[in-house]
């Protein structure tokens, strides 16, 4: 069972990195995908049903058919052929992804990640409640206020993809008229 962990943990790394290497934005999107399924078999694996699915169906379904229609909308295309250019901003980002990686490696390590007493919520009362009854609990009355805040992101995520549709560009003037 371990070994699939991994092969699906290494699955998602590669599939993440190819979303940042990839130039084509539908080929981006393809690896995106497929990350949201290696993370949703990973928690089939951690015996998680409800999130798999949730996963599969909000991330891969839902908010992938919204990236789509706005690469379709936004036409763009592949900068295929043009050389890669390494500048200040390039350089900037790298510097911050390798302090963020050191900062994760070192809580890693560190004597605080050890892991502490069972929370309110441990395996047996899991196993007796059931995992969707916790969740949806959770989620309407706890975090009520971080759900409807994502309802209203990706809301206005949905306008403006509508508002992008619907421009149309502006005509040039024929000359001489």
């Amino acid at each position: 069972m371990l070994i699939f962990f991994y092969l699906f943990a290494a699955a998602a790394v590669l599939l993440a990195l190819g979303l940042i290497v990839l130039r084509s934005p539908v080929y981006c999107a393809m690896s995106l995908v497929g990350t949201f399924l290696c993370v949703a078999a990973i928690f089939l694996l951690l015996g998680n049903e409800f999130v798999a699915a949730i996963q599969v169906l909000i991330y891969a379904g839902a908010i992938m058919v919204l990236f789509l229609f706005v690469i379709m909308l936004l036409n763009l295309r592949a900068e295929v052929g043009k050389p890669m250019h390494i500048g200040v901003p390039q350089l900037l980002g790298v510097a911050i992804a390798v302090g963020i990686l050191a900062q994760l490696i070192s809580v890693f390590f560190s004597a605080a990640a050890k892991l502490g007493p069972l929370g309110e919520y441990s395996g047996q009362r899991v196993a007796e409640e059931g995992s969707l009854a916790i969740v949806g609990k959770l989620l309407l009355t706890e975090y009520v206020v971080p759900f409807e805040i994502i309802s209203v992101l990706l809301m206005i995520a949905v306008m403006g993809a509508v508002v992008l549709a619907k421009r149309r560009p502006q005509q040039h003037v024929e000359e001489g008229s």
